[in-house]
Parts: C-alpha cells; sequence; structure tokens
C-alpha cells in the first residue's frame, strides 16, 4: 500500500470518508514480543484523538504494574485537568494466569475471565470506549474459558465507532478470519538468544 493508499478501491457503494473512518477490530498475534506495544502504540494515537480509551489486561497479575499503564493513568489525569486527549481506564481482570497458575485454581480464573469479557460486551453494547485494548486476550480463548464464537459475534455485531485492539500468541483462527488487520509477531533475533535478561524500559 504506496503512502497509505489501498492497491483496490471496492465497489461498495460506500464514500471514501466512510470506508477511511470504519471501526476496525485488530489482531496482534505471533510469539514474539512486541504485541501489547504495538496495541499500546495505537491506544496512545487514539488517546491523542480525544478517544476514550479502554485497557483490559487479561494474564497480568493485579500487583505488577507495568509501565504503559503508569503513563497512561498519568495521560487519564492530564484528560481530567486539562481536556486534552481523551478519558483512560485501566483494568486487570487476572492473576498471572499465563505465567502461573498457583494462585486460585483454574475454575477460579475462567470465571474471572468470563466476568471480564462479560464487562466488556456490557461497554461495547453501550458505547462507552472509542478504543479497546484486549492485552493478551488470546490466553483464555485458547484455553476454552471464554467462548471464541462469542467473541467473534459480538466484535461483528458491536454498535457505534468502536475499535478493538487484541493482542496475545495463538490468536483462534475464526478471530483472525473475522479481524480487519492482523499482525503476526515473528521472531528473527532477540537478545535473550545470547543469554541477556529482560531490561527495564524495554520489557516493562
Amino acid at each position: 500500500m504506496p503512502q497509505g493508499k489501498p492497491e483496490v478501491v471496492p465497489d461498495d457503494g460506500r464514500t471514501t470518508r466512510q470506508r477511511r473512518n470504519r471501526p476496525l477490530v485488530v489482531v496482534h498475534t505471533g510469539e514474539m514480543k512486541g504485541k501489547s506495544t504495538a496495541a499500546f502504540g495505537l491506544a496512545l494515537r487514539g488517546w491523542n484523538q480525544g478517544w476514550s480509551i479502554g485497557v483490559f489486561q487479561f494474564v497480568k497479575s493485579a500487583k505488577w504494574r507495568v509501565g504503559e499503564e503508569t503513563a497512561f493513568l498519568a495521560l487519564g489525569k492530564v484528560h481530567e485537568e486539562t481536556g486534552e486527549g481523551g478519558p483512560v481506564e485501566w483494568h486487570k481482570m487476572g492473576s498471572g494466569w499465563s505465567w502461573s497458575r498457583k494462585a486460585g485454581t483454574d475454575d477460579d480464573h475462567a470465571e474471572a475471565a468470563r466476568e471480564g469479557w462479560a464487562e466488556i460486551k456490557r461497554r461495547l453494547g453501550e458505547e462507552t470506549h472509542g478504543l479497546y485494548v484486549l492485552d493478551e486476550f488470546t490466553y483464555p480463548l485458547k484455553w476454552g474459558w471464554i467462548d471464541v464464537e462469542d467473541v467473534v459475534h459480538t466484535l461483528a455485531n458491536r454498535p457505534g465507532h468502536q475499535h478493538v485492539v487484541i493482542t496475545g500468541r495463538d490468536a483462534p483462527q475464526s478471530l483472525v478470519d473475522a479481524a480487519d488487520l492482523v499482525t503476526h509477531m515473528t521472531k528473527v533475533k532477540h537478545p535473550m538468544d545470547a543469554g541477556q535478561k529482560g531490561q527495564k524500559g524495554i520489557e516493562w
């Protein structure tokens, strides 16, 4: 797509403006790092446009505060105090499921995930946010905690102008098929290959 222009313009009866402003479902998947980073970069641009940003982390521990959370909550305060940008909400839905399921049982985690998805469905129905970041949402889908077809159907039928970005490895094929934009992060090279551990500002 040279200079951001599509190679083919569909004969769908829509104007250029209508096509350009269509709400998107975006999926960042694959085994390499950078999926959440890409989603938060998009959320940063959305905040600058004045969109309401809703971040829902599905596997991060409630005790683990990542750098993006601190930055976005600060941006939320900027909006409250000055009106610049958009409002920000940040919610943790899990207890560190993807790395260790020590706290609580699988049933506990599954129920928490389902409750989190139910809240997101409610917000989609009420058109609460302009952009939803469902961080590491593919894991509860992969584990069968949340019904994939319910997710696909809900996203396909969401009202209004609401963008949804989903991150995580092993995105289900039906979600990939339904999405408008899909990126697969593939590792070419990583410092860990040379024995280097993660570092501040890069991994968190």
